[in-house]
């Protein structure tokens, strides 16, 4: 650029000085709408995020309400089965303990009682120190006087 260019350019500034204002006027405007844009941005995040919460806070506060129902129908349950509870109602519709001379047994021709094989098979006794191997009966000590001598007899 030669200097009658940077001349002309100057003139036009000084006649007509609204262009400066213009170009300042427009910065500040896109500054604030760059600022309006990054607080909505900003409030719609916080917004979500307060959203989400109130949802988890919600949620939390049913699971509670349920666990706590829960326990009291579980607590009705045991009380309704309760063997107080039972024995009433039974003496309620008519029931009576049974007298050990009301007592009937059936014979089943060809049934027999299955022994446990555990009653039958040998006794404990034999599985005693015999089978229990020498490395879970000797002591720390044993055991270190036993390295001890060893590693003695190597160097000898």
């Amino acid at each position: 650029m030669n200097i009658q260019n940077v001349n002309h350019f100057v003139h036009a500034y000084k006649i007509a000085p609204w262009r400066v204002q213009r170009q300042w006027i427009g910065t500040a405007l896109l500054v604030v709408v760059a600022l309006a844009m990054v607080a909505t941005l900003y409030l719609d995040v916080t917004s979500q995020a307060a959203i989400a919460g109130r949802e988890i806070q919600d949620l939390t506060a049913a699971i509670t309400i349920s666990q706590q129902v829960s326990g009291d129908l579980q607590t009705q349950l045991a009380d309704l089965t309760s063997a107080s509870a039972m024995e009433q109602r039974a003496l309620d519709l008519g029931f009576r303990p049974m007298q050990s001379s009301e007592a009937e047994y059936l014979v089943v021709p060809g049934y027999y009682v299955l022994q446990p094989e555990i009653l039958s098979s040998a006794p404990l006794l034999q599985l005693s120190a015999l089978t229990t191997p020498p490395e879970y009966s000797e002591s720390l000590l044993d055991w270190m006087d036993e390295k001890i001598v060893l590693s003695a007899r190597r160097i000898q």
